[in-house]
């Protein structure tokens, strides 16, 4: 979320402009935050996860949506563009143009230097309060590492971690495992933990 917000509109206002623009921006609370773009490596790893996650639900009732899929966390709270996102039974809509949806069952985000501060802390709790979520998944471009974030009841997660290229990160909200490397598959990292480049295919 950039740190310059733009003068205050209703969400109709912001819908209608982000509808019209070439570029996504988040909104909250009657300001409007252009988005950065991202890196090489973090759409690797979003096309990754979200091939995988659409080949184990291909036989059911659940639905992959990468990046361009909007969600609206609350009517006038966070309105916001995860990057992979999981939809298991009938999506619910804001409105008739079906772009923003309100009902995610899982939700994916990629970490990246200038975002990761905001996905663990204010975008992760506002996530929390949306009432059909159940997992919340947070995946490193530094090294291979999953931290999954599973709904047990009111007010309580529970934090499970996949790290390394032999681990496999298991999401029971969807009853499937996901092998970390094929996240990270083309993926290369320095021995410092940054990505350094990809394999050649």
């Amino acid at each position: 979320m950039s740190a310059q917000p733009q003068p205050h509109l209703t969400p109709e206002q912001y819908l209608q402009a982000e509808r019209a623009a070439e570029t996504r921006s988040e909104y909250y609370q009657g300001h409007v935050y252009a988005m950065s773009g991202g890196s090489y490596q973090h759409g690797q790893i979003i096309m990754n996860f979200g091939g995988e996650l659409r080949a184990a639900l291909k036989k059911r009732a659940c639905s992959v949506c990468a990046s361009d899929l909007r969600v609206r966390v609350s009517p006038d709270g966070l309105y916001t563009y995860p990057d992979v996102v999981v939809i298991c039974g009938d999506p619910r809509f804001a409105d008739d143009q079906r772009d923003t949806l309100l009902n995610p069952t899982l939700i994916v985000e990629v970490l990246s230097p200038s975002t990761e501060a905001y996905d663990r802390g204010f975008k992760s709790a506002q996530y929390r309060t949306i009432e059909s979520l159940e997992e919340y998944v947070l995946v490193s471009q530094a090294e291979p590492r999953v931290e999954v974030f599973r709904r047990q009841s009111v007010g309580h997660w529970l934090l499970s971690e996949s790290v390394g290229l032999g681990a496999v990160a298991q999401l029971d909200s969807l009853n499937c495992s996901i092998k970390l490397a094929e996240i990270y598959d083309k993926v290369t990292f320095n021995s410092d933990g940054a990505i350094a480049s990809t394999r050649p295919v």
